[in-house]
């Protein structure tokens, strides 16, 4: 399999900063909305260059949805961005009514997203996000790993007809995905392979989960990663092709176990062929300030424990 390498780390956000960039160039039905958060979106470029195509709301995410929702009778694309807390919880019923149950073409794009958010803390942070957006009928819901792979799922998205959720990250995280790598929503991509066990990872967990194999390759267990970046519509084939090989799973995400990936797998899982899970993910319970990597290790968000709970998994099989 192909070796993926750091090639110098960069923050998620920054690469939807340079999709909106390149999308404001190449078509001209897309228009950015902001609550309030310009520079942390990274809408510099796009304001700059095109500001008609550009509506700062202010602190107003709920009417941000609802301007969003309307500017798509108009056959725009517009893309809205905030923290994702406030991209979600706060204006839940908006999306529900005014995007999904109305199946308008706005894309919900969300920075800031899990733990990571670091030192504003758990009203802030949201680790509930996915379980909300991928439950609302006819939302995709997509969450980058890196710098390269958030540039191209801005760029898809503006392609695709219907309600987005694209979430990705504050901190500095390595950037390993190829530049050319093609994004295809709902399109798993398998960055390792190996028979003893399957690690599906997402978001800021992918690089551990690769990491994590490292380890475990050295000590002769041969694991295969799978990166998740589109949890709805989920990849079943490309899950159970893997796990008829591997016969257990270990799910990797920086969210709550509860509604996130993890789940979404086990439904998989449970449908076709049921087999040893086990989970890396926060476990039910809110964030807390610190900074990223602190909050990383306390939560068991890391290489160290995938390694642990591939171990549990691998004890589990028949």
């Amino acid at each position: 399999m192909k070796k993926y390498t750091n090639t110098g780390s960069k923050d998620t956000r920054s690469g939807f900063g340079v999709g909106m960039t390149e999308l404001g160039k190449k078509n001209e039905k897309v228009v950015a909305l902001c609550a309030d958060l310009i520079g942390s979106l990274k809408f510099d470029d796009f304001k700059k260059n095109h500001p008609e195509r550009f509506f700062q709301i202010g602190i107003a995410e709920a009417n941000m949805i609802g301007i969003a929702a309307g500017l798509t009778i108009g056959g725009k694309i517009p893309f809205t961005g905030t923290f994702a807390n406030f991209s979600t919880g706060r204006v839940y019923d908006q999306i529900r009514q005014s995007v999904a149950y109305s199946e308008k073409n706005v894309k919900i794009c969300a920075s800031h997203a899990g733990l990571t958010l670091g030192e504003d803390g758990a009203t802030h942070q949201i680790l509930e996000d996915i379980g909300l957006m991928k439950m609302l009928p006819g939302m995709t819901v997509i969450n980058t790993c890196d710098h390269n792979q958030t540039k191209a799922a801005t760029l898809a998205i503006a392609d695709y007809h219907g309600p987005v959720y694209l979430r990705f990250g504050r901190p500095v995280v390595p950037n390993f995905m190829p530049s050319d790598e093609p994004f295809v929503i709902g399109k798993a991509i398998v960055l390792n392979e190996g028979t003893d066990v399957t690690i599906i990872a997402t978001g800021h967990l992918v690089w551990e989960a690769l990491l994590a194999a490292e380890v475990l390759e050295a000590e002769g267990i041969s694991a295969e990663v799978i990166n998740i970046h589109t949890i709805k519509p989920l990849d079943e084939e490309a899950i159970l092709k893997s796990v008829a090989k591997t016969g257990c799973v270990v799910t990797a995400e920086e969210h709550n176990y509860l509604g996130g990936l993890g789940e979404s797998v086990s439904g998989v899982l449970v449908r076709n062929n049921p087999l040893p899970q086990e989970f890396v993910a926060v476990q039910d319970s809110f964030g807390e300030s610190g900074t990223p990597e602190q909050l990383m290790e306390k939560y068991g968000l890391n290489a160290e424990t995938i390694v642990k709970v591939t171990k549990k998994a691998l004890s589990r099989k028949k």
